[in-house]
């Protein structure tokens, strides 16, 4: 199979289990409700993308038995893949490694705190992987990372991570050399999991471009996003 696997790897939203570390400023529910339209925008970006180069998404999820609510967030003909047990190191490997294996020629996933993640950014990672890059990686403005891709699993580059830390793409990096693996680095884009992240998404509502952003690099247009950080200005809270 010469396609591509492109997946945002995420939990199906639920009122005080998601995005907990955007309350406070928002309430639990509104962070179920902004998780929601983080995963429809980030993979209708993967649509698009999908539709002109050789890719398929996917969504690498948790927990089991929400495959329907889910669902009803994600383009059709996406795919669902189960996560697996342990941290966040082992459920990334896992993840790779299962999308890989249904045949794929290269798997990336993306996390999903980055609603307007550009669509250039995304194309950029999968025509890299096409042309063989072992490892492709995004930098997030918090020092994780955005997406990781491959063409091979490799555990040793999710071993021993202090993961939601500022080292961990310093260190995925390293481990990337320490067993000769190139790595290609595309451009950076922003998670929103907390207050100030969420005050720089207001801020991108508003035109004003991501700090990290390149010259000329516009984020995705993230509808639902756009609307419900507008629906809260205007409300107090967010429908």
């Amino acid at each position: 199979m010469s396609t591509i696997a492109v997946a945002v790897i995420c939990k199906t939203p639920a009122p005080g289990k998601s995005k907990t570390r955007l309350s406070p400023p928002l309430h639990p529910d509104e962070c179920a409700a902004i998780s929601a339209c983080f995963i429809a925008d980030l993979t209708a970006t993967i649509a698009e993308v999908a539709e002109v180069a050789e890719a398929q998404g996917y969504a690498v999820y948790t927990p089991a038995g929400t495959e329907p609510a889910l669902r009803r967030l994600l383009p059709p003909g996406f795919g669902l893949v189960l996560q697996g047990e342990g941290d966040l190191g082992a459920r990334l490997h896992k993840g790779i490694s299962d999308l890989l294996a249904a045949g794929h020629a290269g798997a990336m996933l993306i996390n999903s705190d980055s609603p307007t993640l550009p669509a250039a950014i995304l194309q950029a990672a999968v025509e890299a992987l096409h042309a063989g890059a072992p490892v492709v990686l995004s930098p997030a403005a918090d020092g994780g990372y955005t997406l990781i891709g491959l063409t091979r699993p490799h555990a040793h580059l999710f071993a021993d991570i202090p993961w939601s830390t500022a080292d961990v793409y310093r260190l995925t990096l390293e481990r990337a050399r320490e067993i000769g693996l190139p790595v290609v680095e595309l451009p950076g884009w922003y998670d929103v999991d907390d207050a100030l992240s969420y005050a720089w998404l207001e801020q991108e509502m508003d035109g004003v471009p991501p700090a990290v952003a390149r010259p000329g690099m516009a984020g995705a247009p993230a509808p639902r996003t756009r609307a419900f950080v507008r629906e809260r200005r205007r409300t107090g809270r967010a429908a």
